[in-house]
């Protein structure tokens, strides 16, 4: 994600916009498919020191109805780092299918997490002593002449399953107060989720317009660094930064250049490895998905679906897809 950020920007305290009716109140998690729960909880626990906090096995025709895929039985594992959440689910059944080899930062399929890192040297050296896979060449120092941006420090890396992730480091004067409070840890929590998008408009009609998201600042990045970041020659993003009243932040990642990023595959679907999810808490699931269909929203569930077993953490969501392919899930507990 990382242009962008200068993201950063994001925290100036400036709203500039919020729709009139919004549908959500905070950001639960983000959520990915992987191919092995344990190893994958295993790299996040012991390389990035997330903490599982609870783990669930499900199946039946209510999990069909949400996540679209029939005959299903998944293992989700909730993961906490700080103060922010990410859930992994592998699907023991059916398999899906995995990520492209040839993927890149600006195909729309695109989406990571950030986390936070209190020096980035020391963080970069731990991943290299575990043999983490590089998405870009090393961490760039993001240059002075972008004022959103300048001093930040960010490095691309890959989970087992090839999910894109990002460390990222803030100066004193960039990014939410919370990550400049003195703590212990190396790895200190998630900022935002990052998204590449063909349109920042359509984008914004979406999560500021409906969902009630608002934007809490914008930016344009270019240059050697940011190419480098993206390992993508040539990078050139808009960039514009969400917030709802909780949890991570939704990162716009529109390229300008180059403007080759493949779309997000229609057959694509929950079980398949370049599936990530962002779950909303929701103020009313049966409103949000009235409101969602009225706007021809595509649905990935079938509408509304209650979940009375309570292993899932919540009793009714409805899952959806944002105007580039992005699946994101409403609940109410």
């Amino acid at each position: 994600m990382a242009p962008r950020f200068f993201c950063t920007l994001l925290l100036a305290g400036s709203l500039l916009f919020a729709g009139p009716h919004p549908l959500v109140k905070g950001v639960d998690s983000i959520g990915l498919t992987v191919s092995d729960l344990d190893r994958s909880v295993e790299f996040y626990s012991s390389v990035l020191d997330f903490q599982k906090v609870s783990e669930t096995e499900v199946d039946g025709e209510n999990y069909e109805h949400l996540t679209g895929v029939f005959g299903l039985r998944m293992r989700t594992a909730r993961m906490r780092l700080g103060e922010e959440y990410i859930e992994l689910t592998e699907f023991v059944a059916p398999r899906g299918r995995p990520a492209p080899v040839d993927a890149r930062s600006n195909d729309r399929w695109f989406q990571h997490i950030a986390i936070i890192v209190s020096d980035m040297d020391r963080a970069y050296q731990w991943l290299r002593e575990h043999k983490v896979q590089h998405a870009s060449p090393g961490p760039q120092l993001l240059p002075a002449w972008n004022p959103s941006a300048g001093g930040i420090r960010a490095f691309y890396f890959r989970d087992p399953d090839g999910h894109p992730l990002e460390l990222l480091w803030f100066p004193p004067d960039k990014g939410n107060p919370k990550w400049h409070v003195t703590r212990d840890g190396l790895f200190l929590g998630i900022d935002h989720t990052a998204v590449v998008i063909s349109e920042t408009g359509a984008s914004l009609t979406f999560y500021r317009d409906r969902l009630g998201m608002e934007v809490a600042g914008e930016s344009e990045n270019y240059g050697p660094e940011q190419e480098r970041l993206n390992n993508v020659f040539g990078a050139r993003l808009h960039i514009t930064a969400l917030r709802a009243a909780s949890g991570p932040g939704i990162e716009f990642l529109e390229y300008l250049a180059p403007r080759d990023g493949r779309p997000f595959p229609p057959e694509e679907k929950s079980n398949d490895l370049i599936h990530w999810q962002t779950r909303f808490l929701g103020i009313s699931v049966d409103d949000a998905t009235q409101t969602l269909r009225n706007s021809r929203s595509a649905f990935v569930s079938t509408g509304a679906v209650e979940l009375p077993d309570g292993k899932a953490g919540f009793r009714k969501a409805v899952t959806v897809r944002d105007p580039d392919g992005h699946a994101i899930q409403i609940v109410e507990r």
